[in-house]
């Protein structure tokens, strides 16, 4: 079964950048959509950015645009998250799996969460 292990989570002041890094298990499907969620306690998961494993195309979720930058490198399996002037509410933890997309487009996790990586924004 195909598993995704997520690393990179650490605490920033606001304005800081981190990188996730997303590694799967084994080779993902070209079909696949990958890409990376958060939750934070007591709310629901929400989709922040998801990328085609073939075709590169990618969604963002509007609060991040133009600050985070997802990319995959496929002969590592793996999937990247750049965030850059991160801000308080980015705090949650992040987690990786594959992507499905709502008829509005917007993303759902079509696999389970592994243990996630925390990041935390704050002075």
């Amino acid at each position: 079964q195909l598993q995704f292990v997520e690393s990179g989570g650490g605490s920033v002041q606001p304005g800081g950048s981190l990188r996730l890094s997303c590694t799967a298990s084994k080779s993902t499907p070209d079909y696949y959509s990958v890409g990376w969620f958060r939750q934070v306690p007591g709310k629901e998961y929400e989709g922040v950015s998801c990328i085609g494993i073939t075709d590169g195309n990618t969604y963002y979720k509007d609060s991040v645009k133009d600050r985070f930058t997802i990319s995959r490198d496929n002969a590592k399996n793996t999937v990247y998250l750049q965030m850059n002037a991160l801000k308080p509410e980015d705090t949650a933890v992040y987690y990786c799996a594959r992507c499905g997309y709502y008829s509005d487009r917007k993303p759902f996790p079509w696999s389970s969460f592994g243990p996630g990586t925390q990041v935390t924004v704050s002075s």
